[in-house]
C-alpha cells in the first residue's frame, strides 16, 4: 500500500529545496559555468584534448576492425556489434576524460605569469561559488568579468613590473585566500553575528574591496592608452574641430 503521507512529506521538501535553489540565484546549476574568458578557454582546451582522443580511439577501432576483416574474410555481425560496442565505450570515455584540472590554492600562488594566474583563479573561482551565499556569487561573476579585463592589459607587461607583481599577490594570494578562510567556518556559525558583522558580511564586504582594488589596478596599467586616447582626441579638435577658423568660405 502507498504511504501518501510519505510522499507528501518528500514533495514538500523538495518543492522547498527547490524555492531555495531558486532563491540563491540557482547556484546548484553553477558547477562547470564559466566566469570569464581564461578559464573558458583553459576547459576548451581539455575538450579539445578530450575530442582529439576521441578521434584517435575510433580511428584505430575502425583500422583494427579493418584488418581482421581481411585477416578473417569478415567479422560478421557479432564483430559488427562490437565495433559499435567499442565506440560507444570510447566516446563515453573520452568525452568526460580527461578532466579539467582545478588548480588548488597554494598552485595559484606559484603561478608567475599573471595572465595565466588570472585564467587559473577564475577556474578555482567557479568551483568555490556552490560554497558562497548569493551576493558572494554575484560578486564573484562580477570579479571574473574584471579579471579578463585585467588579463588584457596584463599582455606584454613585464613580470617584474610593479603592477604585474600587485596582481600576482591580490589575485593570487589574498583574493583565494579570503574565500578559503571563509570556507573553513563551520556552516552553522556563518550567519552568526560577531562584532558587528556575520562572516557572511564580512566576505561580501572584502570581496567588494578586492572588486574595486582589481579594477583601480587595471585603470592603472590603461593609464598609457587612455592618456594616449585623450591627446590624440585634443589634437584631432584642435585641427579639425570648431576652433579651426581655416574655413574656405571665410575671407
Amino acid at each position: 500500500m502507498v504511504d501518501l503521507s510519505r510522499d507528501s512529506d518528500r514533495m514538500l521538501a523538495d518543492s522547498r529545496q527547490l524555492l531555495r535553489d531558486n532563491r540563491d540565484g540557482g547556484r546548484h546549476r553553477m558547477a562547470g559555468q564559466s566566469i570569464g574568458r581564461g578559464s573558458r578557454g583553459l576547459r576548451r582546451k581539455v575538450w579539445v584534448k578530450r575530442l582529439t582522443y576521441l578521434a584517435g580511439a575510433i580511428l584505430t577501432i575502425l583500422v583494427a576492425a579493418s584488418v581482421a576483416g581481411i585477416v578473417l574474410n569478415g567479422i560478421g555481425f557479432a564483430g559488427v556489434m562490437a565495433v559499435a560496442l567499442a565506440v560507444v565505450i570510447a566516446s563515453y570515455v573520452f568525452t568526460r576524460f580527461p578532466k579539467v584540472k582545478v588548480p588548488k590554492r597554494d598552485d595559484l600562488t606559484k603561478t608567475q605569469d599573471p595572465r595565466q594566474l588570472v585564467a587559473r583563479t577564475e577556474l578555482w573561482l567557479e568551483n568555490q561559488r556552490l560554497a558562497l551565499p548569493p551576493p558572494a556569487v554575484t560578486l564573484v561573476d562580477q570579479i571574473g568579468v574584471q579579471l579578463d579585463g585585467l588579463g588584457v592589459q596584463l599582455d606584454g607587461i613585464d613580470q617584474a613590473h610593479p603592477s604585474a607583481v600587485e596582481v600576482r599577490k591580490l589575485v593570487g594570494e589574498h583574493l583565494p585566500e579570503m574565500v578559503d578562510a571563509y570556507q573553513k567556518i563551520p556552516a552553522q556559525l556563518r550567519r552568526e553575528k560577531r562584532a558587528g558583522s556575520t562572516p557572511d558580511e564580512q566576505l561580501v564586504e572584502s570581496l567588494g574591496k578586492i572588486s574595486a582594488e582589481i579594477d583601480s589596478v587595471t585603470r592603472q596599467l590603461a593609464e598609457g592608452s587612455l592618456d594616449t586616447l585623450a591627446t590624440r582626441t585634443r589634437y584631432l579638435e584642435y585641427k579639425y574641430g570648431e576652433g579651426d577658423d581655416t574655413s574656405p568660405d571665410k575671407g
